[in-house]
């Protein structure tokens, strides 16, 4: 069954202090079931600096994924039937399609027709960079791991990740991935922290550089965003914070400081 999206209050528009006490918020959207609008209401303006959505594939009935199909262009489901794995197909057409569906009322654009686009790659330059709107004024990242869906919307660039938490074996193997501080910092702590406090680690990484625009082209060891609980920010241009997702999972936002 589908629902309405419910923001918590005050929650979108509380701004993000230069040192957060912590994760931004427990619970920063109830988003059981998209709702997937075909003529929205809409343009409407963002809720303060920054939106963020949270969702479940596995919250999705067949009629969901059905609507959310609908949603997608011809280059999104081509990518979706490549999946082997129908969960990764589900996560992937769930993921653009409340993409889509969140940012259609910002707009007053229907899901199905927004002018979405690439930005040239920060490596090659060549067209499959990033995600973007042609039209500006609202920014968007989108992430997804397992069974969970992670949106920011924002007013200036804006980066998500989401990850599930990493396996001994990868914290082992990413080791050249870390600011030789945060190697340092994982080394110091007891044996069963590690997992966690990697996965943190990376995800910080992912978010800021994915707002940075340059994704992994970007060497993510030269930038320091600590291993502990409250995120170190690279650059004071940049606001970065965790959020707080179920159990098994970690993730992180990083805005651009207008």
């Amino acid at each position: 069954m589908l629902t309405t999206a419910r923001m918590p209050a005050d929650v979108s528009d509380t701004p993000l202090p230069d040192s957060p006490p912590g994760p931004l918020c427990p619970a920063l959207l109830d988003l059981p079931g998209p709702q997937y609008p075909q003529y929205p209401a809409g343009p409407r303006p963002l809720r303060g600096q920054l939106e963020l959505y949270l969702t479940e594939v596995g919250s999705q009935d067949d009629r969901s994924l059905l609507r959310a199909q609908e949603l997608l262009d011809a280059q999104e489901r081509a990518r979706a039937r490549a999946f082997r794995r129908p969960r990764d197909r589900d996560a992937y057409v769930i993921a653009h399609a409340t993409l889509r569906a969140l940012l259609s009322p910002l707009l007053g654009v229907p899901a199905d027709e927004l002018p979405l686009m690439r930005e040239p790659c920060a490596g090659c330059g060549g067209p499959h960079g990033r995600p973007a709107l042609r039209t500006s004024g609202v920014h968007f990242s989108l992430s997804h791991s397992g069974d969970l869906v992670l949106v920011a919307l924002a007013g200036a660039p804006v980066g998500v990740d989401v990850e599930g938490v990493a396996t001994v074996e990868a914290v082992r193997s990413a080791q050249c991935a870390l600011h030789a501080a945060e190697v340092a910092e994982l080394a110091r702590l007891p044996a069963h922290e590690r997992q966690a406090a990697f996965t943190r680690t990376w995800v910080r990484k992912e978010a800021y550089l994915k707002g940075l625009g340059t994704g992994l082209v970007r060497d993510p060891a030269l930038d320091h965003v600590g291993t502990g609980p409250r995120p170190v920010s690279p650059s004071p241009d940049w606001s970065l914070r965790d959020v707080l997702v179920p159990a098994g999972y970690a993730a992180a936002v990083a805005l651009r400081r207008e």
